[in-house]
C-alpha cells in the first residue's frame, strides 16, 4: 500500500535547545509532522560569527524545504539574529517563524522592574534583540549574561551537575541581589534547566519559556495560511508499521541524540546521520 508523503514543519537548531520548541508545537498540534535538524558539528552557534551562522541557517532551510517543509521554524536565539531576516527575503513564499527573547511580556509583568535576560553573545549583539529592546524594554532594567559553556552543558545531557549549577548561580546570583523578579531565557537550550534556575532563584521569580509563545505562532500562519492538514494524512495505514510523525536528522552523532530523546521529549524517534560536504546537507 502507498503512503501518501507528509509535509512536515521543518525546525532547526545547533543542537538539542530547539527540542523544547519542538516539544511545545508536538503539544499543541499533534497531528502535525515534525522534521527535526540538529546541527550538532557546529554547536554551540552562540560564539560564531553571525555570517557563518547565516551561511549555516541558510543551507539548513535549503535542505528542509528540500524535504518538503511548508512552514520553518528557526528555533535557535543566535540563529534567528543571524539570519532570520535574510531567510525571509530569500524564501517570501515560505512561512518562517524564529525566535526573539521574551522582552514584552517580561517587561509587562515585573513588579521590581528589574528583568534578567541569559542568552548568547550572538544573541545580544544581533539587531533584533536590539529592537525588542527598542520597542518593549524601555522603563525597565534589563541584566544581561551570556552563560559561558551552558549550552555545551546541556548538550552533553548534564542537567542537573555541579559545573552547570555553577555558571548558573555566576549569572543569577548578581541579578537576584539586583532585584530581578523575572528571568527571559533567550536560548532555546535553557528550557531544559529550568528545574536547576528555579531553584537558585526561589519562587519568587518568573521563569519565562518562550517556546508555548512559538508553538501558538506557528498554529497562527499555518491556519491563516490554510496550510493545516493539507491532505497530509496517510491514505491507507500499514498494518503494524507505526506512523513517526516526529523524525529527527543531525550532523552530529545519531545514536547519541537518539538514546537522549526519552529523556528530553519523553518520546522516540528515528535518527538520520547527515553531514555537511561542500556546503550541502547529505544523508550518510
Amino acid at each position: 500500500m502507498n503512503i501518501k508523503p507528509l509535509r512536515p514543519i521543518g525546525i532547526f537548531d545547533s543542537g538539542i535547545g530547539g527540542l523544547t520548541v519542538l516539544r511545545a508545537i508536538h503539544q499543541l498540534l499533534p497531528d502535525e509532522p515534525l522534521l527535526y535538524l540538529a546541527d550538532q558539528a557546529h554547536v554551540p552557534y552562540g560564539p560564531r560569527p553571525l555570517e557563518e551562522v547565516r551561511h549555516y541557517s541558510s543551507v539548513i532551510s535549503r535542505y528542509l524545504l528540500d524535504q518538503g517543509a511548508r512552514l520553518v521554524v528557526v528555533a535557535c536565539n543566535t540563529a534567528s539574529a543571524a539570519a532570520l531576516k535574510y531567510l525571509r527575503s530569500v524564501y517570501p513564499e515560505i512561512p518562517f517563524v524564529g525566535m526573539e527573547p521574551a522582552v514584552k511580556p517580561a517587561a509587562e509583568h515585573t513588579r521590581s522592574g528589574v528583568v534578567g535576560v541569559l542568552a548568547t553573545p550572538a544573541t545580544f549583539q544581533g539587531e533584533l534583540y536590539a529592537s525588542v529592546v527598542e520597542r518593549f524594554g524601555q522603563g525597565v532594567r534589563l541584566l544581561q549574561h551570556t552563560c559561558p559553556g551552558l549550552v555545551t552543558q546541556i548538550e552533553s545531557g548534564a542537567l542537573e551537575s555541579s559545573e552547570t549549577r555553577r555558571i548558573l548561580e555566576a549569572a543569577l546570583q548578581p541579578m537576584l541581589e539586583q532585584g530581578i523578579d523575572t528571568v527571559v531565557l533567550g536560548c532555546t537550550h535553557y528550557p531544559f534547566v529550568i528545574p536547576l534556575i528555579q531553584q537558585i532563584t526561589g519562587p519568587g521569580v518568573r521563569v519565562i519559556d518562550p517556546a508555548p509563545a512559538v508553538a501558538r505562532q506557528v498554529q497562527r500562519l499555518l491556519v491563516a495560511g490554510n496550510l493545516l492538514d493539507l491532505e497530509l494524512k496517510i491514505e491507507a495505514e500499514v498494518p503494524g508499521k507505526p506512523r513517526h510523525l516526529m523524525h529527527f536528522t543531525t550532523t552530529g552523532d545519531a545514536t547519541r541524540l537518539e538514546s537522549m530523546l526519552p529523556g528530553l521529549l519523553g518520546e522516540k524517534g528515528p535518527v538520520e546521520a547527515l553531514t555537511w560536504k561542500d556546503s550541502q546537507l547529505v544523508s550518510l
